[in-house]
Formats: C-alpha cells, structure tokens, sequence
C-alpha cells in the first residue's frame, strides 16, 4: 500500500498565514496595552501641588526596568532626578507647593541631607512643602528629611523611632569554623583600622574598629540633631534628651515635643493641603516623579551635540569592577575619554558614591581622571559614600565636595585567600596532591601559604598600598607624613575629613555643579549627564505601566524574600574580592 504524499505548499502555505495571524495578534497586544497606559494618564493640564511620594531606595540615578525574580514592574527615581524636580518647581509659576509622601526611604544620610537641602531651598522661594508621615513606624531617617518641610505631620496611630545611631556588624568566624574554612589576611602593614576583612576572621570588633565607628556616628548624629533643631525652633540638647531617654514613640508624643504639627488622617491631610494651595480641593495632584523624570529627560534630550559651555556630571555609583553592572573602569573610562576630547565641555563634575572595591580597576578610573584634570577641571562630589577606591579615583579633583555626613577616607588596602583544603577534605572527602616544576608553581586555595609565599603577596599588598598613600599626597598636596597619619585604613565623615584635608568643601551635588559653572566662568550652561540619557522606548512602556498599576504594593516581596536577597547581594561581594581590594572597612547598618 502507497504512502499518501502531502504537497510542500500544502504545509506552507498554512504554517505562514498561522506565523501571520500570532504575529499581527501579538503586536495588537500590545498596542493595546500601551494605548490603555496613555489613555489612563491624565490629559496634562498646568498643578498646583505636586505629590512626591518616596518610599523604598533612592539611587543616584532613576531606572525603570522588570524584575526577573517577581515578574514585577519596577521602578525608582533617582537622587539627580528629585534634586532636579526641586529646581525646576521652584522656578515653575504653576506649582504652588510639594506634598511630600514619605514611606520607609533606603538611602544614606547624605543623600537624605541632600534631599533636605533641596526641600529648604524649594521653600526659599515662598514655595511651600508639607510632610506627612504614616505607616506602622516612622524611621528616624524619614522624619530627618520631613523634618525640613514647612509644616510635618503625622498619622495618630503611627509609632515613631528617634533614638540616636547605632551600627551593627555580622561576624563569619565562628561559621567558618564550624565548616572548616581559613580565610588567610593580608594588609597593608600599619592598616590597624582596615577592619574590612575583621569579620572573617575575628568574633567581634577591634579595638581601632570600634574606635572609628564610635567616631564618625557621633559626627553623623551631630549633623543630623543640628540641623533637626535648626528646621523645628527646639534645641540640640532637648533632641539629645529625646534620644536618651527614649520619649518619641508615637506621632502623639511628637507633636507634644514639637516634632511635628499635628496628626490627622488622609482625608485631613488633603484638607490641610488644598487650604495651604488655596483651593476648595486637590483631587488631581500631579507625580513629582513623572514632573521630575519629565523635565529631566527632556532637558537632556534637547542638549544638541553641538551646543558649547557643557558642564558633563559623570555618576559612578557602585562596588568598584573591571566590568560588570555596578560602577565599572570599563564603562567609567570610556565617560572620560569622551568627555575629554569634547571641546564643548568645560568642566567635569564626578559624582562617586562607592565603597571602593578593585584596587586594578580603581587604578584604571585613576588614570582616566588625572588625564581629563590636565585639559579639564574635575570637581568631585560624594554621595554617601566615597571610601577607599571610592577616595582612590577622587584624589586627581581639582575640588572636593563631600556631605557631613559622607563616608569618606579609609586609605588603605587588603587581600583575602581563602584555605578550603580542610574543608573540603573534612566534609566532602576529597583529598588533594601535586606535581610541580618549581616550588610556587600551584599557588592553590586548597593549601595554605608557605610563609615565604605569604611575605610575597604582603610585599605587593604594601606597594599599592604605598602608591595609594602617594596618589592622595600628590593630589591633596599633602606630605607623606601627614598622609601616614590620617591613613591606616582609618574612615573619616566629611566634616573631618575637611579638617584633615581629604576634603575641601562641604556641600551636595548641586553646591558642585554651581561651584564648576563659577570656576569655568559659564554663562547660559548646560549640563550634560553620564551615561547620557536616551530614547527608550521599553522603559517608557515600563513607565507607562507602572502609573497603570499600583506598582509600589504589587512590588514588595515579604519579609523572607528581602532576607535572601540581602544576604545574596552579600556574597555576591565576597565573589568580587579577586585580587588586591581598596574597599571599605566594613558592611554594616546604621540605624
């Protein structure tokens, strides 16, 4: 019996018009989707009152992007958008006033403090700005930005938490033990308060450790309680008072101190404000983040390529690598090169907020830097953090600008090799043997160092740690003696380090973009950021959705998923220690 054969164009035919047909409902789809996103935005039409509503991290820079674990929309905006936003609503005739929405804010206390500084020089204007405070617990760090606003207040049944700083480490010793595993330490010699690798092999904090801790939380909370009791009429020592003997647990307990205006519900809340606006209501208060984002990526995309008197911010933030996704030399370096050889750029602001990390790749960003400070001047400005590696690529600045309450310093450098021998061999019964043509010629982790192989890599620990100690004498115009001093691995807040020299201002981003616009003599600047903002059509589809959907709830994973998470990003740093490291001394929260 004859097989029947089936004709090619048979099959054909059919498959392409099938193709077809997905193809055309898939892009249907999806017009449909973006056609629901614009219509449900608002026509656009000139607010009176802007809702700023901060919850969760605030980043350099704003993202917009999906996330891979959740499946969820999510999005942020960043500290040069917010910053950006203030301005531009300060000057704009058809805002009258900010509402400031404060959540569980994740960021530094010089962040918050440049957050603050932008909410003051708002109001300056004759602006106002109104806080309000709810949740099951009000943060210390969200009152201290609230505390700015013109007027704070705060919902009746909230607990609020105003009890000075602490700092909490976690040691991995006694873990190591119990797994087997020798982490063998190099420092530099005489980097007594390098206590980045003191939780590896110690069960509690060193003596110089806890002498900087104790150092720079004072110096912290000195800023903090100062500028609280300058922005609510009370003292520094009834804040001190408050603090000690714990007297704020409640919204109610803080407008009887003076802490706040009152407490209301919602509802109230949006009475208040229409009275403040003079309105009868205020049902459609525009985002300040989509104002913000708005006027931000506008204005960046109408700076033509030909425009002169740029002012270019460079943002590097992040753990410092060769590559990757944080703060790279790669992507870094490639700024610069281009910034330096575009004569329409006068000068370079370098925002850095990182806690260091490659010694090689900070060296690399070095380069790049003290190139472009010899046809450009470079001014620095840090964020919360800029220490070690994050202080390494700032040395060739023509001005440095810090918070008070940046990290800063920590001039010093270290290296981890970890001894998994016995470890392995105790747990999973492997054993280890060699054949070599010269003594060192398997340097293995599953055998510890010699002690002549030890005194080598302590040789090459202390020459780039020698060079660093160098880089800030010649970029700080200091002696090598009055480096020693003040390195040793040792952090430092702004306002010491600008008694010590590592600093020479004390101010935000926006005190160094108008110091750059004054040094170049600039008139009519504008100012270019890096990485440059581009069209996207993903992420305003991202954008679009995320006004859609209550993306700020639909985005929170429980308590459990933040955990792991946390712990994940951890050791995701502990893979990036490759190598001799310039990074900070520690992983620790400040509460």
């Amino acid at each position: 019996m004859s097989e029947k054969r089936i004709s090619f164009w048979k099959l054909f035919w059919p498959a392409l018009t099938a193709g077809a047909v997905l193809s055309l409902i898939g892009w249907i789809f999806w017009l449909m989707v973006l056609s629901s996103a614009l219509s449900s935005e608002e026509i656009a039409k000139d607010s009176t009152v802007l809702h700023l509503k901060l919850d969760g991290t605030i980043a350099e820079r704003s993202s917009s992007a999906i996330n891979r674990t959740t499946v969820q929309i999510e999005t942020s905006i960043g500290l040069s958008d917010i910053l950006y936003g203030f301005s531009e609503a300060k000057n704009d005739p058809s805002v009258k006033g900010i509402y400031l929405d404060l959540g569980n804010i994740q960021c530094g206390y010089a962040t918050a403090r440049e957050i603050r500084e932008a909410i003051i020089d708002f109001q300056s204007s004759g602006k106002f700005c109104i806080a309000y405070l709810h949740g099951e617990v009000i943060t210390q760090k969200q009152y201290y930005v609230a505390s700015a606003a013109k007027k704070c207040y705060g919902f009746r049944s909230s607990n609020m938490e105003l009890v000075g700083l602490g700092a909490e480490l976690t040691f991995f010793k006694k873990l190591f033990d119990k797994v087997g595993l020798e982490m063998q330490i190099v420092k530099g010699s005489n980097n007594d308060f390098k206590s980045a690798v003191e939780p590896l092999f110690r069960e509690n904090m060193s003596d110089s450790s806890k002498l900087q801790v104790n150092r720079y939380l004072n110096s912290i909370w000195k800023t903090i309680s100062a500028d609280i009791a300058s922005s609510r009429k009370i003292t520094v020592r009834q804040l001190n008072s408050i603090a000690e003997n714990v007297t704020v647990r409640s919204v109610e307990d803080a407008v009887n101190a003076k802490l706040m205006d009152g407490f209301c519900y919602q509802d109230e809340m949006d009475e208040k404000l229409a009275e403040e606006a003079g309105e009868s209501s205020l049902d459609d208060m525009e985002r300040f983040e989509d104002y913000a984002k708005d006027h931000f990526k506008n204005d960046q995309l109408l700076i033509s390529n030909g425009k002169s008197n740029k002012v270019a911010v460079v943002s590097a933030e992040g753990g410092i690598t060769v590559s990757g996704d944080e703060l790279t030399s790669e992507r870094i370096c490639k700024y610069f090169r281009e910034i330096r050889e575009d004569k329409n750029i006068k000068v370079v602001v370098f925002r850095v907020n990182s806690p260091g990390g490659s010694a090689l790749a900070s060296e690399e960003i070095w380069r790049e830097v003290s190139l472009t400070a010899k046809k450009k001047k470079v001014i620095v400005s840090m964020g919360d953090v800029a220490a070690s590696g994050g202080y390494y690529i700032s040395t060739p600045a023509t001005r440095i600008f810090a918070e008070p309450t940046t990290i800063t310093g920590s001039i010093g450098v270290f290296g981890t090799i970890p001894y998994t021998g016995a470890m392995l061999e105790n747990n999973l019964g492997l054993s280890f043997d060699r054949v070599q043509t010269h003594s060192h010629s398997v340097l293995s982790l599953n055998r510890r160092l010699t002690p002549e192989e030890f005194a080598l890599i302590q040789t090459e620990v202390d020459q780039i740690y020698g060079q660093f100690k160098q880089r800030v004498a010649d970029g700080r115009n200091l002696s090598k003696k009055q480096v020693e001093i003040i390195a040793r691995g040792r952090v430092w807040t702004g306002t010491d380090a600008k008694k010590i020299g590592l600093v020479d201002e004390i101010g935000g981003l926006t005190d160094a973009i108008n110091y750059a616009i004054k040094t170049a003599k600039l008139k009519k600047p504008t100012i270019v950021y890096y990485p440059k903002v581009k069209e996207d059509a993903l992420g305003d589809l991202l954008e679009e959705l995320s006004k859609n959907e209550d993306v700020s709830a639909s985005v929170k994973a429980d308590r459990v998923a933040m955990i792991t998470n946390e712990w994940l990003q951890r050791l995701e740093v502990l893979e990036q220690f490759n190598g001799i490291q310039m990074r900070l001394p520690y992983e620790i929260s400040i509460h």
